[in-house]
């Protein structure tokens, strides 16, 4: 049995299955994507809650994996030269796991680096865009009177909205024809905009064709379903 021990956030959410990928998670749009990659690929794996409206991530335990303080975080027990590693930010997760696997992740170097820039997309425009959206349209930036911060944030979600609109346009997929990570990088997050975040209003959600219908056909897979609720809340 592989010994996780060296690892001190076993000592707060201990493995019940140390041979399994460890993940600790929330189902928030960045949680689900690496939940969505593990139910994708069949791997086995052992989900742990982390509760971040009890600030769970700030805990010692939690940092010794993340020193960032956020979800999600895993230990691969068959890691690199079959050694226990562990991992933190989806991004990296998603890449790991798709060459892990060799799943979801085109091996053309091309179309590779293709995928990977929309993840890089995800990353560094959608994630950060609509997680400040959502903050000052519903939580409690919503009390703030002047508006230009919300209404910044809103354009420049409708703005993204629309290139991946465009992109979607003669595409089942981000890349085609394949369901890829690029694709469950962004499923998580274009889901909240129109649905927990209820700031569909304000990007002008309505007027979208293709974003939606992708939408509709990534979460009706299974295996994305199932992920949108893997760890369980709190």
């Amino acid at each position: 049995m592989t010994d996780l021990s060296a690892f001190a956030i076993t000592k707060r959410w201990p493995a019940k299955h140390p041979d399994r990928i460890q993940l600790y998670s929330l189902p928030t749009p960045n949680g689900v994507k690496v939940s969505m990659m593990l139910e994708e690929t069949g791997l086995a794996y052992e989900p742990h809650t982390i509760n971040i409206g009890a600030n769970e991530t700030w805990t010692p335990e939690f940092l010794s994996l993340n020193p960032n303080g956020k979800i999600p975080a895993i230990i691969d027990p068959d890691g690199p030269d079959g050694k226990p590693f562990g991992l933190f930010e989806s991004g990296a997760i998603l890449v790991y796991l798709a060459e892990k696997t060799g799943k979801f992740l085109p091996t053309d170097p091309a179309l590779k680096y293709e995928t990977l820039q929309w993840v890089f997309f995800q990353m560094a425009a959608v994630g950060p865009m609509f997680g400040q959206l959502g903050f000052f349209h519903k939580f409690a930036g919503r009390e703030y009177e002047d508006k230009r911060p919300r209404d910044r944030y809103a354009a420049e979600s409708k703005r993204l909205l629309g290139v991946l609109e465009d992109r979607l346009a003669t595409r089942q997929w981000i890349m085609g024809d394949a369901f890829t990570i690029a694709d469950m990088a962004l499923l998580g997050w274009v889901r909240n905009i129109n649905g927990f975040y209820e700031a569909g209003e304000l990007v002008d959600y309505a007027s979208l064709k293709h974003v939606p219908a992708w939408l509709a056909r990534g979460l009706a897979r299974p295996a994305i379903e199932r992920a949108l609720n893997i760890p369980a809340r709190p």
